[in-house]
């Protein structure tokens, strides 16, 4: 199979790709699976097929993005890269409460449509999701950009597994760090990941926990790692006797529609929205990290860059081991 490499790279960031390459062969244990331009023959249209796609929705959307990249999240720690979180029915991942808030497989569904169309059976959702994932990513900054393909569609898809394989926002430093280095992710994977909070939103119920209701029914802060002037702006847009599973505030309060550094900004200022970020600036084993990106946000890109390569190639699943999907909704 031919390999080679598909980028979308200023010129001048040719040695930091070349740096970035070497680093993941070495790091990523499912990399040598993959290939790069693999449609190259087969569907050489593919990229920008989803790339239009994801920017024809992102523009009459511009919560897209955030949407594309926690639905990449879900899929690949369940089950691995396998688009297992797309199917429908009865007891998938994809029902299962902890996924019901997720979006996006509108955009995806889109996506293979066209597929379909121009290279039938071609072109695996879970190489779908992870494309639609890096390009909502470049929508919104992010500027360095190599990919692998060659992906298989899972057939298995199980809501029992979906809660043991996915951070919880009041995970403590430790289960957080357990969860990652089990999907081959080390603790500075788990920082950089984490800044993908710097777009996207959440529902009042993902950090309910950070306030508790007085005898008067009003909200008040008992998380004290909090700045209070955020915290009243968060008790504002979800106030007590609100709907926590449908209200939304916008993840990072400050840039919530450009990927940059301010995640880590905001962390540093006591403004992590989840109990699960300020605990990356409280343990010393993440703190320093932390303030690194928060004042470096080409040190937190090159970063991103290794880190979502090691992502998207968690369990990946080729040849006979998984399918192409005709849609991405159901197995064949």
């Amino acid at each position: 199979m031919e390999s080679k490499i598909s980028i979308f790279l200023p010129t001048s960031n040719l040695c930091n790709l070349l740096v970035l390459v070497f680093f993941c062969f070495a790091a990523c244990p499912s990399l040598g699976r993959l290939s790069f331009n693999f449609y190259a023959t087969s569907c050489p249209a593919a990229e920008l097929m989803v790339s239009n796609t994801v920017r024809a929705a992102s523009s009459n959307d511009p919560t897209i993005p955030g949407k594309l990249l926690r639905l990449l999240f879900h899929d690949c720690f369940v089950e691995g890269c396998d688009a297992s979180v797309l199917l429908q029915g009865n007891g998938t991942e994809r029902s299962d409460p902890a996924n019901t808030s997720l979006g996006g497989f509108s955009v995806i569904d889109s996506a293979k449509r066209v597929l379909e169309i121009f290279c039938p059976g071609t072109v695996s959702c879970a190489d779908i999701i992870a494309l639609a994932a890096r390009d909502a990513v470049a929508i919104v900054k992010f500027p360095i950009l190599i990919f692998i393909l060659r992906r298989k569609d899972g057939r298995i898809s199980n809501s029992a597994n979906v809660r043991p394989n996915i951070v919880d926002t009041s995970f403590t430093m430790d289960e957080m760090i357990k969860l990652f280095n089990s999907k081959g992710l080390s603790l500075d994977d788990l920082v950089t990941l984490s800044g993908a909070h710097t777009i996207g939103l959440a529902h009042c119920s993902a950090f309910s926990d950070r306030f508790q209701q007085d005898s008067k029914g009003k909200l008040r802060l008992v998380d004290t790692s909090l700045d209070s002037t955020y915290a009243k702006e968060l008790i504002r847009k979800c106030p007590a006797g609100g709907s926590i599973t449908s209200n939304t505030v916008s993840n990072d309060p400050e840039t919530s529609f450009a990927f940059d550094n301010q995640y880590y900004g905001n962390l540093l200022a006591h403004k992590g929205l989840f109990q699960s970020d300020s605990i990356l600036l409280e343990d010393g084993r993440t703190r320093k990290q932390v303030e690194e990106f928060a004042n470096n946000e080409e040190r937190f890109f090159r970063s991103w860059g290794e880190s979502f390569l090691k992502l998207t190639t968690i369990e990946v699943k080729t040849d006979n081991e998984g399918e192409i999907r005709q849609s991405c909704s159901f197995t064949n």
